[in-house]
Formats: C-alpha cells, structure tokens, sequence
C-alpha cells in the first residue's frame, strides 16, 4: 500500500495527478488497517467538517498524502480514503459557493447600490 502511495505521491509532484485510495473497499486482514493508519500517522493539519454527519481531514506523516474520514449523522464510518493532493477536494471552495460570497459580501458593503 505504501508504495502506492509513494507512487502517487511523485505523480502528484511531477504532473499534478490526483489519486484516491478507497481504503474502506480494502480486504484488510485483522489489524493491517490500524497499522496502516498509524504508519500514516497525523501530522501537522486536521481539519473537521460537519455536513450530514462529521468528517475528518487530516494531512499524514507525509505532506500532500491526507486520510479521509467520513461518518453519518448516526456516527457510523460511511467512508475512509487517502487522498494525495495538495488540499483535499472536499474542503476546495466550490466555484458556485464562491460566486454566492461575491454577491453577498458586494451587498453588504454596498447596501445601497444594486450590486
């Protein structure tokens, strides 16, 4: 797994290919996924959402190589990845999103005007 990681790691570095590993997909023997997680480690950035249930971010050992973790409103885990990138997808603003704070934030500093 870590060689895949390594390997999506220099693609991300040489081309800016992104690369998601479903590790909740993975037949992981009793134990392999914890050690993976704790090969992994968290380093330096962790970030928390909340949008139908929690979600977890946080930047491993290794920059550009995040763990992914996903839960429902009940708390169960929905979904667990590595994502390499330099930011995870999830926490990108979205295009859509960002074109709504142009607009609110032009009426509220021109409140007057019909912005």
């Amino acid at each position: 797994m870590m060689h895949e990681v390594l390997h999506a790691l220099k693609r991300l570095k040489e081309r800016g290919e992104v690369t998601t590993i479903d590790l909740k997909s993975m037949p992981f023997g009793p134990g392999d996924e914890e050690a993976l997680l704790s090969y992994l480690g968290c380093g330096e950035v962790t970030i928390e959402l909340q949008s139908l249930g929690k979600s977890r971010i946080c930047e491993t050992f290794y920059p550009g190589v995040w763990l992914v973790d996903h839960y429902n409103a009940t708390g169960d885990r929905i979904a667990l990845s590595i994502e390499i990138n330099r930011v995870p997808e999830i926490v990108r603003s979205q295009t859509e999103d960002i074109s709504h704070a142009i607009t609110r934030l032009e009426q509220q500093l021109n409140p007057d005007s019909t912005a």
